[in-house]
């Protein structure tokens, strides 16, 4: 059977109940994601919350106490899912794991397994954003350059990756983007699809990152201006969430 550690932090499961209620009730995908998201401002920033190695059996782990990058869109798009408490551990099973199952194996390393293993929830929108603007590679991921692992135990996986090179991101490309899409920051190195991920924010004419800072002058969820953060940044890979009425009609 499979342990589960489970840390609310400043919530109760009732505040989270009532919390994804009224999250439900906002039809618009984007508004709802920025309504969620917005509840983990100043959430300290947290690494290495969940439980499981090759030598570790995988826990099943909610830690609203901190966040690292990846849990804060876990934990997000799980809630973006669910109209109760309940449901939220159910959907972030799925969220986290290739079909919903607790272990090591089936965990979402990286940004883009996201596409592969939760294509009923999230898309791949970097080349409708990017429009012509976008660059192609393929990558080992998993595999260093010396050809140690960034997840020992973890078998390396050919993928071609879709990107928006820093440069290519202008007005046009701010524009495309919308309220409540998921960005992965593109990383350069060998076996990495992304260094970081966040979410897109827009606010009136700001255009902001939402993400789990390790910053040192941060150290929790803030709200960044968007190219101030991109400067000097490879580039951006973007998933969009799909519409709950689609995700709901999938499962049946």
């Amino acid at each position: 059977m499979t342990e589960m550690h489970m840390h609310l932090g400043k919530w109760t499961e009732r505040d989270l109940d009532r919390i994804l209620s009224e999250s439900s009730r906002i039809r618009d995908t984007g508004k709802r994601i920025d309504f969620l998201s917005r509840q983990f401002l100043d959430l300290p920033y947290s690494g290495s919350t969940l439980i499981g190695s090759v030598d570790v059996p995988e826990a099943f782990v909610i830690n609203l106490e901190g966040v690292d990058c990846l849990t804060f869109l876990e934990y997000v798009e799980a809630m973006r899912l669910s109209v109760s408490f309940s449901a939220f551990k159910e959907n972030l099973k799925k969220i986290r794991y290739g079909s919903g199952e607790v272990s090591f194996y089936k965990r979402n390393h990286f940004f883009t397994d996201w596409i592969k293993k939760n294509s009923d929830s999230v898309a791949d929108v970097t080349g409708e954003i990017g429009s012509g603007k976008t660059a192609r590679v393929r990558k080992l991921l998993n595999k260093k350059e010396d050809g140690t692992f960034f997840v020992p135990g973890i078998e390396p996986v050919t993928r071609e990756i879709v990107y928006i090179p820093g440069e290519n991101i202008d007005k046009s490309v701010l524009h495309r983007l919308g309220t409540g899409t998921y960005v992965g920051i593109y990383s350069l190195l060998a076996g990495l699809d992304v260094s970081h991920t966040g979410i897109f924010i827009k606010d009136g004419d700001k255009s902001l990152l939402r993400h789990a800072s390790s910053s040192e002058n941060k150290m929790k969820v803030a709200d960044e201006d968007f190219m101030e953060y991109m400067s000097g940044k490879p580039g951006i890979i973007v998933l969009g969430a799909k519409s709950y009425a689609a995700f709901e009609n999938r499962k049946k």
